[in-house]
């Protein structure tokens, strides 16, 4: 997603010319009663200590860029684009980036009564006791949802932020409405993972096999296979193909192109197969897509 990159790469240069720790800056978005969305851009890296804060709100981040460690009372996971952090009001959390140089979110927060009566209306009985996970990975039920708020990230279209918190609000509480219990890992696990998690985001048009990223995380196929699909919950072919399939459909409401020239920039070989996985991951075909958005 290289104009998503753009406002964090933009940041992490200027912090580094001018010698400055690492910091998380928010820039509101929109608000009303009841809901704010920001635009959080962090510039933190293995230099800089983690930071603990407590959420006020119900808070719903969307990582569109750079990854990080979450940890809270929910349990901890690598974050990675397409993966949302999930709060609750009155919880502590940390966050840190011991393994790569800043993140950039799109955080939605939620006043707590706000918050509660969606969960009412979603006919979700538990969420009105919040999440019951630190975090969701990068799912195909979410990549809409991300796409969308990618979209909007960018300026390329003029998105209802509020109707977007609703709905991804919906979305959220059903999905995480139970916790997941995960294997130990090495302690370099996360380090080697988040490194190919990067190369991916940063390429993901390029012919990045499962050789080729295993070797450069030091792992054998098998055991990178099953790390990254731990700390990930996809497997490395899965994460590739929703990060082009992302990026595509972010071009597809952003510029002119066509599907086909769209299709073969972010790496797709043939354009009837990107017409079936990007139709399986958005319950549409690109042109649908494109003019629903639009």
């Amino acid at each position: 997603m290289a104009k998503i990159a753009v406002e964090l790469d933009r940041a992490l240069s200027h912090r580094r010319k001018h010698g400055k720790p690492g910091q998380t800056t928010p820039r509101i978005l929109a608000r009303g009663d009841g809901w704010t969305v920001a635009d959080v851009v962090c510039t933190a890296g293995p230099q800089d200590r983690p930071f603990e804060e407590q959420h006020d709100r119900y808070v719903i981040a969307v990582v569109l860029a750079g990854t990080f460690q979450h940890r809270s009372p929910l349990g901890r996971g690598l974050l990675t684009p397409g993966s949302l952090m999930l709060g609750n009001p009155g919880h502590s959390f940390q966050c840190g980036h011991e393994h790569g140089e800043g993140d950039r979110c799109m955080s939605f927060w939620y006043e707590p009564q706000y918050f509660e009566q969606l969960a009412v209306d979603a006919g979700v009985p538990r969420a009105p006791k919040g999440f019951r996970l630190s975090h969701l990975p990068a799912l195909r039920q979410l990549s809409p949802l991300v796409a969308h708020t990618g979209v909007g990230a960018t300026g390329s279209l003029d998105v209802s932020w509020e109707e977007l918190g609703v709905i991804l609000a919906a979305r959220a509480m059903q999905l995480g409405g139970e916790r997941w219990e995960r294997p130990a890992l090495p302690s370099n696990a996360e380090a080697r993972i988040t490194r190919a998690v990067r190369t991916i985001d940063r390429h993901p048009e390029a012919g990045l096999t499962l050789d080729a990223l295993a070797r450069d995380a030091g792992l054998s196929r098998y055991h990178f296979l099953r790390t990254f699909e731990q700390l990930t919950d996809v497997t490395p072919h899965q994460y590739v193909r929703r990060a082009r399939l992302r990026e595509a459909a972010m071009r597809l409401v952003a510029e002119p192109g066509t599907v086909l020239d769209i299709a073969l920039d972010c790496g797709f070989g043939d354009v009837s197969n990107f017409n079936r996985a990007f139709r399986t991951e958005f319950g549409m075909s690109p042109r649908a897509y494109r003019a629903h958005i639009r």
